[in-house]
């Protein structure tokens, strides 16, 4: 299916579409908005948003799930906007191993990126925020995997917020994962990384034209 895009259209702003995990679900935050709800309220309260994030997903269901989310939910004419956020749940260790190994969170990264391109979407990629419980291990796995996804994402235009570094440095994320479940922030590690994606470009990306 292809998704024709258009700007301008004076009775819909973009519709945004935010694909990922509970970080972008915005679990833990007792305001219930997260790092997304911050995020439109600040640069996109014309838009019309989806959250499609869920918990525990890796790049792999993303991938499985994105293009059947995204097409029960655009609209003829209108411009559809496609943000990704995963890679924590990735590189959690089960078997030995991360859930999903580097090369296919690359692999699946890149997939999702040339169907937005031949969709005509604009894409904008969120990289993966630490999480605390995980520890040096899983931080460091993160860190690894960070600048793959940038130049991933370069090959393909597609701006890329960089979080994880920032975040596992942030008091506030870290203290507020850490009394909770170790890996979901309250209301203010989520204004953090909210501001982080504000300050990584979100509103220049939303202005340049789709397509």
């Amino acid at each position: 299916m292809t998704i024709r895009t258009a700007t301008g259209d004076p009775f819909d702003g973009p519709r945004i579409l935010f694909l990922g995990d509970s970080f972008v679900q915005g679990l833990g935050d007792p305001e219930f908005r997260g790092w997304v709800g911050r995020v439109l309220q600040a640069a996109a309260p014309d838009a019309t948003a989806f959250n499609l994030g869920v918990r525990r997903d890796t790049s792999t269901q993303v991938r499985r799930r994105c293009w059947a989310e995204v097409e029960a939910r655009t609209r003829p004419g209108a411009d559809h906007r496609l943000v990704l956020s995963f890679g924590a749940n990735d590189a959690i260790e089960r078997d030995g191993g991360p859930r999903v190994r580097p090369a296919d969170t690359l692999a699946n990264l890149a997939a999702l990126l040339d169907g937005a391109r031949a969709r005509g979407v604009a894409a904008l990629v969120v990289g993966p925020p630490p999480v605390v419980g995980g520890g040096a291990a899983h931080l460091g796995r993160l860190t690894a995997l960070v600048p793959e996804l940038a130049g991933a994402c370069a090959g393909f235009g597609v701006p890329f917020v960089d979080v994880t570094g920032a975040l596992a440095a942030d008091p506030v994320w870290t203290a507020e994962a850490a009394a909770a479940d170790g890996a979901h922030p309250g209301a203010g590690g989520y204004a953090r990384l909210a501001r982080l994606v504000l300050d990584g470009g979100f509103g220049d990306w939303l202005r340049k034209p789709a397509g």
